[in-house]
């Protein structure tokens, strides 16, 4: 093997310093973050100007208050229903579905509490406005039999109670008026 001279070591420790040193500086580099961000504006909101409002919702207690008063209903007449509870978006309290109750009760009960809260109205009203209006039926999430009410306050809808799986919806209705009643308690 021959051998390299001085100026060959050198010259060949130098280039393998540098690689290695836009490796490192290439990977320091890739794996560095980017800049933070600025902070973010806070606006000073002030209520008196219309900026924002204000609602009410349920409680999860309220809720759960409100859908066994209802599932007791429909059990001292021994009706076996699931009962559901939804919010003012539509998004689901509390369901409790009771001992022996359909397999369709449960999503039913959700559609009709979501169906009596985004029209602030009993479903047994919303279901003879379909004569007037067919196409209501098609609104994704709605179900327009009887057995959906609202809960309101101060006449705004704060959320809905469906009950599905008696014989009948007006029967649902009553319990999920039963529901509504035990709020007011």
């Amino acid at each position: 093997m021959k051998k390299m001279s001085l100026r060959t070591r050198v010259l060949t420790g130098a280039v393998a310093a540098a690689a290695l040193g836009a490796g490192t500086f290439g990977a320091v580099s890739a794996s560095a973050s980017a800049p933070a961000a600025a902070p973010a504006t806070t606006v000073k909101a002030d209520t008196a100007n219309g900026n924002l409002q204000q609602t009410t919702h349920l409680t999860v207690d309220a809720a759960t208050k409100a859908a066994q008063a209802a599932l007791d209903a429909a059990a001292k007449e021994n009706q076996r229903v699931a009962v559901s509870v939804v919010d003012r978006n539509g998004n689901t309290i509390v369901t409790l579905r009771g001992d022996g109750s359909g397999p369709q009760a449960y999503e039913s009960a959700e559609k009709k509490a979501y169906t009596a809260v985004s029209w602030n109205a009993p479903t047994s009203v919303l279901a003879g406005r379909l004569a007037q209006a067919p196409n209501l039926k098609d609104i994704p999430g709605t179900l327009f039999l009887a057995g959906g009410a609202p809960v309101q306050v101060k006449g705004a809808p704060v959320a809905g109670i469906g009950v599905a799986g008696a014989p009948s919806g007006d029967l649902d209705e009553k319990f999920a008026r039963a529901g509504v009643a035990a709020l007011a308690k």
